[in-house]
């Protein structure tokens, strides 16, 4: 009694076929895959991983550089340098950091756009409204520097700006 239709299944062949060599030369793709794999791969790999061992010993986990906030330019005393540098990088990585706030404000209302389709006008007043009022806050403080935007420029643009508010209040 069998338990297998032998019609449906027939039965794998009792021996593994023995391949038909034409030659007694060596197949030249095996050997150049065993060259490559010898010369470049095993030298390669060695080396990755004695770096990555190396590295996860002396891993340090950070997520961002924090920088200490520093005094403004109003604050520093006259003749100082390094307080005037140090201000001046304070100021171009607050620049930085308000560019990329108005990037993802934008980014946000964008999306509700694309979400909401033909009915954004009523859907996406909120984002809308603060991408405006981000977009303003940064074209207030640094639109109008130029090209060679500095601290000390969007201070007096600043000091500008006062001058004219008490100018037109009296």
């Amino acid at each position: 009694m069998t338990d297998h239709d032998k019609a449906a299944y027939p039965e794998p062949p009792r021996k593994t076929p023995v391949v038909d060599k034409q030659t007694a030369l060596p197949n030249p793709a095996v050997i150049l895959s065993q060259l490559f794999y010898y010369s470049v791969d095993v030298p390669v790999s060695t080396f990755r991983g004695a770096i990555d061992s190396i590295r996860s010993n002396n891993k340090s986990v950070y997520y961002h550089q924090k920088f200490r906030r520093v005094p403004d330019l109003t604050e520093c005393e006259h003749g100082d340098y390094l307080c005037y540098y140090e201000a001046e990088m304070q100021w171009r990585r607050d620049y930085k950091v308000d560019q990329e706030i108005v990037k993802v404000v934008q980014e946000r209302m964008r999306a509700c756009y694309q979400r909401e389709g033909s009915s954004y006008l009523q859907n996406c007043a909120k984002e809308i409204e603060q991408f405006k009022e981000t977009s303003n806050n940064f074209q207030l403080r640094y639109g109008d520097l130029g090209a060679y935007a500095s601290g000390r420029k969007c201070l007096m643009k600043q000091k500008e700006r006062m001058m004219a508010a008490q100018a037109q209040s009296s």
